[in-house]
Formats: C-alpha cells, sequence, structure tokens
C-alpha cells in the first residue's frame, strides 16, 4: 500500500464523479484515459479501499467513496485558493484572467463579479474581449482566451456550453408611444411599426428569427432600420425613430426617462446565455477561480 498520494489524485477522483465519466474526466483533466485510471487506481491505494465503481453502464462513488468526496473537495478547494492567495501569483507573476464577452454582459453584469473576485484575490488582472457571438466563439476555439460568455446555439464539436440563464427578448420604445401603456404584447402588435433590429449576421437575430420561425406564425414585421450593435437600436428609439426588439440584458435596468420596455408573448423568445470553453482546454487556477464565482453570482442574479 502506497502511504502518499499525489494533488492530480485528488482532482482526477473528484472530475470522474463530476463527469460520470473516464472519458470525459479524462478530457477536462488533459490526460488519456489510462493515465485517469491510473491516478485513481493509486489513490485507491493509497486510501486503501476501492472508492469508484465502474461497469458498462455507469461509473458511481462507493459508499466510502461518497464519504470521501466532502473532505477531498475542501483539501482541493483549500489547495487552490492558497496558491492563487500568495504573493507570487498576485503580485509578481501578475496572474491574469482572460475572456471573451457578450457586449451586453460585460456592461451590465461583469463588474460586480469581477469586484467581488479582487477583494478575495487582489492583483489578478483581467483581460476581457468584447465581442459579438460568432466572434467570441472563434476567440474561444483559438484559445485567444480561456472561456467566454456567450449564446449557447451554436453545435461545434470542439466547444463545451454551461447554460446560465434565459434572457427574453423584449420590445424597447418611447414612453410616449402607444404600445408602452402595456406590461405585455403579443409580437402580432408589432405589424405595421417601423422596426430597428440588429444585424441578420448576428448570434442575436439568428437566435430571434429561428425562434419566431419555429412559431409558425404568419408575422409581417417591418425590420426598417438594421444595426450593428444593440446600444445604436436604444439611440434610434431614443429618438423616436422607431421600435426595437432586443434582449431583457441589453435593455436600461434602471428607470429610464425616455424608454420604455414591454414583455413579449405569443410567443415568449429567451436566449440562452452561458459560458462556453474548449473541450480538453486546462484553465490557469485563477480563471477556475473566476469561472467557478461567475456561475454562482449569475445564479443568484
Amino acid at each position: 500500500m502506497r502511504n502518499n498520494f499525489e494533488f492530480l489524485d485528488l482532482r482526477a477522483f473528484l472530475a470522474v464523479l463530476e463527469f460520470s465519466s473516464f472519458n470525459e474526466a479524462a478530457k477536462h483533466l488533459n490526460l488519456s484515459t489510462p493515465a485517469l485510471s491510473r491516478r485513481i487506481k493509486a489513490f485507491e491505494e493509497a486510501v486503501g479501499a476501492q472508492l469508484i465503481e465502474r461497469t458498462t453502464r455507469r461509473v458511481a462513488p462507493t459508499q466510502i467513496g461518497r464519504e470521501l468526496m466532502p473532505l477531498v473537495r475542501r483539501l482541493v478547494d483549500e489547495f487552490e485558493e492558497s496558491i492563487l492567495s500568495i504573493s507570487d501569483l498576485g503580485g509578481r507573476h501578475r496572474a491574469q484572467v482572460t475572456l471573451a464577452s457578450l457586449p451586453t454582459a460585460a456592461f451590465y453584469f461583469l463588474p460586480r463579479v469581477i469586484e467581488a473576485f479582487n477583494k478575495r484575490f487582489p492583483g489578478i488582472r483581467f483581460r476581457i474581449m468584447d465581442l459579438s457571438a460568432n466572434e467570441g466563439l472563434d476567440a474561444v476555439a483559438n484559445g485567444e482566451v480561456e472561456f467566454g460568455i456567450n449564446i449557447i446555439g451554436a453545435v461545434r464539436d470542439d466547444l463545451k456550453f454551461t447554460p446560465l440563464i434565459e434572457d427574453p427578448f423584449v420590445l424597447a420604445c418611447r414612453r410616449d408611444h402607444p404600445l408602452a401603456a402595456t406590461s405585455s404584447l403579443p409580437w402580432s402588435a408589432l405589424q405595421g411599426h417601423p422596426l430597428i433590429g440588429v444585424s441578420k449576421k448576428s448570434g442575436n437575430r439568428a437566435v430571434l428569427d429561428r425562434a419566431l420561425a419555429m412559431a409558425d406564425q404568419q408575422l409581417d414585421l417591418n425590420w426598417f432600420y438594421e444595426v450593428n450593435h444593440l446600444s445604436t437600436s436604444l439611440g434610434l428609439v431614443e429618438a423616436g425613430l422607431g421600435i426595437s426588439v432586443l434582449p431583457q440584458l441589453a435593455t436600461p435596468q434602471r428607470e429610464h426617462p425616455l424608454i420604455a420596455t414591454v414583455k413579449l408573448v405569443d410567443p415568449v423568445v429567451t436566449r440562452s446565455i452561458g459560458i462556453v470553453e474548449r473541450r480538453g482546454a486546462r484553465f490557469s487556477p485563477s480563471a477556475v477561480r473566476f469561472r467557478e464565482m461567475l456561475v454562482n453570482e449569475w445564479h443568484g442574479a
């Protein structure tokens, strides 16, 4: 029996149980499946008991493995948090988290998460690329950033998506517009009004067009203006040039003196926003911690 074990043995144990798969856990840790199996075997020898049951149908912890999980997770968490807190990582070596984010998420949501993160781990820098959905996916796939915050919908074998929230599309119009007088409207109520929409090449427009097509309604919407950025559409609305359909996250988050937002129903159309990362990619310790905080903060938003 071995008298000790390595830190990667602990991470291997947790990863197998998290993914319920040796193959997926191996990809996550950037190991071969045989190498991962050796890690698990080594850890079991160190403990002196079988920790994981592996059959053709499932991978699950044994009773001892289940009891050991909280202790192992606490050990891993404490070690990684200590690594992040040491002066070399937070100071002289200038650790950095790199991510690509939709502009709306970068503006309205990221600042408070970064503020909370910096209070725990001061000195870690951020490089945030505010990119369109397609550009953000490419930045993640190319390794230009560690992960991204993006619209979920594209099917790409090289990327993994983790859903976070559903962001509904709403109507934005001036407060003196006739459609501003109600709390919700069917899409059919928009017919006959000049609409301001984002480019047909954008991810938001693709989500919207796909959902309306699936609803199978005979809508004759007048997309009179086309812009590249959601913020531009709000400027046109404010000037009284038309009404706009855009994600709720892109609308003013506080009471606006000129712009009102109205829920759109029949159908309710939402975009799924989440974390996108390369399959098999290994995050830096600082990115691992920030990703965890991001998930916790957003789910509590």
